[in-house]
């Protein structure tokens, strides 16, 4: 089993698809040094990492449901 399939069955996350168009997606590369990520990150003047999986935000509750 590759990293891959652990993630997504561990965890949910299917990096092998494209979360946009559904479409397969190539892994070309890993990076896991710390330093190497920061620096990556600093050259692209991004102070917080960027995670596309993140769930869509829920709209506000609907308060006269409640009252």
């Amino acid at each position: 089993m590759t990293w891959a399939q652990r993630l997504k069955r561990v965890f949910g996350i299917d990096i092998e698809t494209c979360v946009r168009c559904g479409g397969s997606v190539r892994i070309v590369a890993s990076i896991e040094d710390a330093i190497t990520i920061e620096k990556i990150l600093t050259h692209r003047n991004e102070k917080t990492c960027f995670h596309p999986l993140l769930p869509e935000s829920r709209a506000p509750p609907q308060v006269e449901l409640f009252g």
